[in-house]
């Protein structure tokens, strides 16, 4: 993993080796996703929830974020989330929490308003209907923190569809991706995963 643009650009991020406990955005879907971003991240709060080693949020930094809150639960990546922070020179423009994203603390934390939002969940939570339940209240919650221009963006498995039925008799299911209190999704497909992007509802009206 690397920064792709931006102060750190070139800069390489520290990764556990020989485990599957992150699920890095590849090069070419987060070259994408910045594209798209451009012109949203100087000066702007970023929160980067499941945030593994912090490669969302550190390119955000990098890219001129004024501020990331970020939130991982696992000890060793979170340690290592610091150590990238710390080698790029951005740790004073993080704060870091050492925590479940679902906990209503977590994002209690975040400052006021967001710009970007990013939520990106393990795969198998989102095949679990309560984990996936309680990942889309959470994420409505951090919608309601954006200011009127902000994004959130959710990542997710595609098709986004769970089975039902029993053994034998199953039936596949679209899952729906509407958020409460956002609009959209507008969603961006990259082979096996999707970014789903959500304005806060009503931001419309505001920014006017």
């Amino acid at each position: 993993m690397r920064i792709i643009s931006g102060t750190a650009k070139g800069r390489r991020l520290h990764s556990p080796r020989g485990t599957d406990k992150t699920r890095p955005l590849p090069d070419r879907v987060k070259t994408a996703v910045f594209n798209m971003l451009t012109g949203h991240l100087e000066g702007q709060r970023v929160l980067d929830a499941f945030a593994g080693t912090g490669a969302f949020g550190l390119e955000c930094l990098s890219r001129g974020a004024e501020w990331c809150v970020f939130i991982e639960r696992d000890r060793e990546i979170a340690t290592l989330l610091k150590r990238n922070a710390e080698d790029l020179g951005l740790a004073d423009q993080a704060q870091f929490v050492q925590g479940d994203a679902l906990a209503p603390s977590s994002i209690a934390r975040a400052p006021r308003p967001l710009h970007v939002v990013f939520f990106d969940p393990p795969y198998p939570l989102m095949h679990e209907q309560a984990a996936r339940d309680r990942i889309f209240a959470q994420f409505s919650k951090a919608v309601g923190l954006l200011d009127a221009e902000g994004f959130a963006l959710l990542r997710t498995p595609w098709p986004f569809v769970d089975y039902v039925g029993e053994e034998g008799n199953r039936r596949k299911l679209e899952l729906s991706l509407d958020v409460e209190g956002a609009r959209g999704p507008e969603t961006h497909v990259y082979g096996s995963t999707a970014v789903h992007w959500y304005m806060r509802q009503g931001s419309d009206e505001e920014a006017g």
